[in-house]
């Protein structure tokens, strides 16, 4: 069985991807950038406030796709200045500080949008954390 997730992206139906896919008890979520309700870039040049967006985002991902931020076995953090590593890492140690997925961080020269400082990916295995 497949569940395909919509989310607040404007590239989801031009690129034609979705938010998150389920198979199984696999979630896997697409490269979250720091987009609004209103799908405009939020929290302009902070970085910190930009990963805590992607969180919510991929939470309500998650959770549309019947899992949970507990069950993330895998995140993948793209950024685009060094400096931004503190600040999305103490992001990352809020949301993940207890569950501990594995984890990566990369340093890219650019992301789709200029005021974008950060995107985020993550993988869960449903049912594989503690629900809350």
């Amino acid at each position: 069985m497949r569940i395909n997730v919509k989310g607040p992206s404007p590239y989801e139906e031009t690129v034609g991807f979705s938010r998150a896919v389920r198979v199984g008890d696999i979630v896997y979520v697409s490269g979250t950038a720091p987009i609004g309700e209103d799908r405009i870039t939020c929290c302009p040049g902070d970085a910190y406030g930009q990963a805590m967006r992607c969180f919510e985002i991929i939470e309500k991902a998650l959770k549309d796709a019947g899992s949970c931020l507990e069950d993330v076995v895998r995140t993948r953090m793209y950024i685009t200045h060094r400096t931004s590593c503190g600040p999305v890492c103490k992001a990352h140690a809020e949301v993940f500080g207890k569950i501990r997925p594995a984890a990566s961080m990369v340093v890219v020269t650019k992301l789709l949008e200029d005021d974008w400082l950060v995107e985020i990916e993550a993988e869960a295995v449903v049912g594989s954390g503690t629900q809350s």
